[in-house]
Order: C-alpha cells, then sequence, then structure tokens
C-alpha cells in the first residue's frame, strides 16, 4: 500500500488518534479539527484525549494542512481518514462521532458536518469562525490563507469561501445537535459577527449557546462550566447511538 494513499495501515501518517489509551471496544468517535497554523503531526494524548479515552470514545486529529477553511480538498481528505478508521476497527454504521473544534477548527467542524460522507450525530465548537468572507477583513494574516485555500475554485474564490461559510449555509447545516460556545472577550474572532449571528440563523436548528462574559478566544480553560459543559455534551453524542 502506498504511503501516499490513506489506509487502516498507514492512518498515523494522515491523522492521530489515542486508539493506544482505550480500554475496550469503541463506543463512539469524536473528530476535534484544529485552527489555524497547526502545522505539526500530533504525538502524545492531551487532556481530552485521556478523558474521552475513560469512556472508550475514539479521538482523531486529522493532519489536512494549516491553511485549509476545510475547502473541498480537505473534505474529501477527512473522508478518507474516518472510512480508514471505520475499517481499522471494524465500526458499523451504528456508531456515532462528534464533530468538534475551535476557530478555523470550528468553522470546519460545522463545514464539514454539511458535506461529510456520513453526518454527525452532534457538533460541539469553541469560538468559530462563522462568516468566512467578513473574517477576511478582520485580521490582516488572513487573506492569505483564504487565497491559498480557495484559488483553484472555478466559481472564483469569494465564491467558494461562501460555499464553506457556516452563516452562508446555516439553512443546509444538518438538524443534529449543536453546541456553540464564544466569550465575549475573543479578541481573534468577533463573537457579534460570528456566533452571534449563526444562532440567529439556526432558530430550526437545534443549538446550545453558551456566551462565555470575560473568556478569550478558545480559552475554555477559563470558564471551567463551559469546558464541563463541552465535554459532557460530546461524551453524551459519542455515546449514545
Amino acid at each position: 500500500m502506498s504511503s501516499l494513499t490513506i489506509s487502516s495501515d498507514n492512518i498515523h501518517l494522515f491523522a492521530y488518534t489515542n486508539e493506544n489509551c482505550l480500554s475496550g471496544p469503541v463506543r463512539g468517535v469524536v473528530v476535534n479539527f484544529h485552527g489555524l497554523g497547526h502545522r505539526d503531526m500530533k504525538h502524545e494524548p492531551d487532556g481530552f484525549d485521556l478523558l474521552f479515552a475513560r469512556h472508550n470514545i475514539l479521538t482523531v486529529f486529522p493532519y489536512y494542512g494549516p491553511w485549509v477553511w476545510m475547502n473541498n480538498q480537505a473534505i474529501a481528505y477527512v473522508d478518507q481518514v474516518l472510512a480508514a478508521l471505520w475499517e481499522r476497527h471494524n465500526l458499523t454504521n451504528h456508531i456515532p462521532w462528534v464533530s468538534s473544534g475551535g476557530s478555523m477548527g470550528g468553522l470546519s467542524a460545522l463545514v464539514y458536518a454539511r458535506y461529510a460522507a456520513t453526518t454527525p450525530a452532534a457538533c460541539a465548537v469553541n469560538c468559530p469562525v462563522c462568516d468566512l468572507p467578513y473574517h477576511a477583513t478582520e485580521r490582516d494574516d488572513l487573506p492569505r490563507t483564504m487565497l491559498v485555500s480557495f484559488s483553484h475554485y472555478p466559481e472564483g474564490v469569494e465564491a467558494g469561501m461562501r460555499r464553506h461559510s457556516p452563516v452562508h449555509i446555516a439553512g443546509q447545516l444538518p438538524k443534529i445537535p449543536y453546541l456553540v460556545i464564544h466569550g465575549d472577550a475573543d479578541m481573534a474572532v468577533n463573537k457579534e459577527a460570528h456566533s452571534d449571528k449563526l444562532v440567529s440563523l439556526m432558530q430550526n436548528h437545534d443549538v446550545e449557546y453558551i456566551e462565555v462574559p470575560g473568556m478569550a478566544h478558545c480559552d475554555l480553560h477559563a470558564a471551567p462550566d463551559a469546558l464541563k459543559r463541552y465535554q459532557e455534551f460530546i461524551i453524551h453524542h459519542a455515546t449514545n447511538p
């Protein structure tokens, strides 16, 4: 098998999992999408990996690229990662999985829930980017990343961005439970322009919105009640088919 083909045998080249921490059969899966700029391969479990392992929840951290706003190439990549993991662990279609992430990873979790080959059981996001075209104007370091991510789209960069922007596809998001957490002290992803806007567009969805006073960007460890709810939400939906 080529090392350029994602398979059940070489999944460690394309994603990190906590499979070595599990004590029994996989009860559910949580995919954790990383934020902008992440380049390194992960080699050790973090606190989330260890917590979920105690419930025999398989965590997955796909290495889909540092400047990828869950474009069509990233979607295809994650589809292949999950297919390989389902084969590796002999999982059935009844095994639930949860889409999760923060910042660009939050956008990725939402967008992937829409386009994934298999719809997740739930989606949990922390300080997510929700309006991608607006976000291109929010910071000087962002336009280059979006050009890289969407310049290959035949319809153009801006149209491609709208196809992968949660507020622009809010009506197409699957009817699953969502948990959205955002701090009002977030200086990187403005709460009013992103999560507030998305939640207002999802009135016909099952959305729990936790607004955290004083919390900075993605800093759940400074908001223990929100962190606890985030963990509980994922555990519940990843272990209840």
